[in-house]
């Protein structure tokens, strides 16, 4: 990189939001292509509202970390979405890429906040979506 470039802070409520949505994951991102220097890492932060649920999606090529930051999530992963794995604060993930999942905020009373790293950028693919019955173990929240 050039000598005139240098650390660049995403403010607090600046974060950029223009990046790829799946359902009720709500993405914006602190460091990125989009509105920093970046150019091979996707930074940022996902939540879910109380009971929420991400549709199916997979992120392409990308490697995916995340850090659950406040509540309690569960990932379903496999054929028809039976397997899962349930993570609460402090706990750290690593999805494939082209991993199809569903991201679940387990709590039907209290968000959940992950912070997510990819790379090389925040590569969305949203897939069909299944009925909550199939995801064992879901709330829904009430409608």
């Amino acid at each position: 990189m050039p000598a005139s470039v240098k650390p660049i802070v995403t403010r607090k409520d600046q974060e950029h939001a223009g990046t790829g949505q799946s359902g009720g994951a709500k993405r914006i991102s602190g460091v990125s292509p989009q509105h920093t220097p970046a150019t091979k890492i996707w930074f940022g932060k996902v939540s879910n509202e109380p009971g929420y649920r991400s549709l199916p999606h997979h992120h392409g090529e990308a490697e995916t970390g995340g850090y659950v930051l406040k509540g309690k999530g569960r990932i379903y992963w496999g054929e028809n979405y039976e397997e899962f794995i349930d993570m609460v604060e402090g706990d750290f993930v690593f999805v494939p890429p082209f991993m199809p999942h569903v991201e679940v905020n387990m709590s039907t009373t209290d968000e959940l906040v992950w912070m997510t790293c990819r790379t090389p950028d925040n590569i969305v693919v949203n897939l069909e979506d299944v009925p909550d019955e199939t995801l064992v173990g879901y709330v829904p929240p009430a409608r």
